[in-house]
């Protein structure tokens, strides 16, 4: 299984339709795209800024937000089906879909997620891909990651806020490999989904030990 989060910043790039058609095509039901709050989570943080609610109330509302963006995601690949649960994955997985994970369902009540802004969808793949086991954990930025070495520290990616604070705590000493791809290297995929290819662009997170 392959955890692959689309963060909102793509709404609007030419290689998001490309990157939706490789998964529908090739996911084979071993894809679950993690979809970004993007506008939807702007949306709360001004939301936020005008009324003071806390932070655990806009937490809330935030993975909500990564709900709509998943509606959308589906809405522009009609190929792509959306998944509430681990039994609805499970289902889809059987089938061959290419599937779209709407958090709100599976997060809002684990009281082991912290709610706050430290913590983004990036740390929601990762709790993901704990809960489903997965082999390969990508999460596709827009931001160029050519300055970067191969193996990158999480700490420096989260300097470069890259990755939410809160991701290591999450991803550290779990099976999957985690990995950073600029959306501009969507084509690793044109094939399918294959480590081999995903190690020539991509940039693994060299955990804290």
């Amino acid at each position: 299984m392959w955890v692959i989060k689309i963060g909102g910043s793509l709404l609007g790039s030419v290689e998001l339709p490309h990157l939706l058609a490789l998964i529908a095509m090739y996911g084979n039901g071993q894809v679950v795209i993690v979809p970004g709050g993007g506008v939807f989570a702007e949306a709360v943080r001004d939301a936020q800024r005008q009324t003071n609610i806390s932070d655990a109330a806009a937490h809330q509302l935030a993975i909500l937000a990564m709900d709509q963006f998943g509606h959308l995601l589906a809405a522009m690949s009609l190929n792509l089906v959306t998944a509430s649960s681990e039994l609805e994955i499970s289902e889809y997985s059987s089938q061959h879909k290419g599937i779209i994970w709407l958090p709100s369902k599976m997060t809002l009540a684990e009281a082991d997620i912290p709610q706050n802004w430290q913590l983004t969808s990036d740390s929601l793949s990762a709790w993901l891909a704990n809960k489903l086991g997965a082999q390969q954990l990508v999460l596709v930025k827009s931001k160029s990651l050519s300055t970067y070495e191969k193996s990158t520290s999480v700490k420096t990616l989260i300097e470069d806020e890259l990755v939410d604070s809160e991701f290591p705590a999450i991803a550290v000493g779990k099976s999957y490999s985690s990995w950073v791809l600029n959306k501009a290297d969507y084509a690793v995929f044109d094939s399918g989904f294959h480590e081999e290819k995903l190690t020539k662009k991509a940039k693994l997170i060299k955990m804290l030990s």
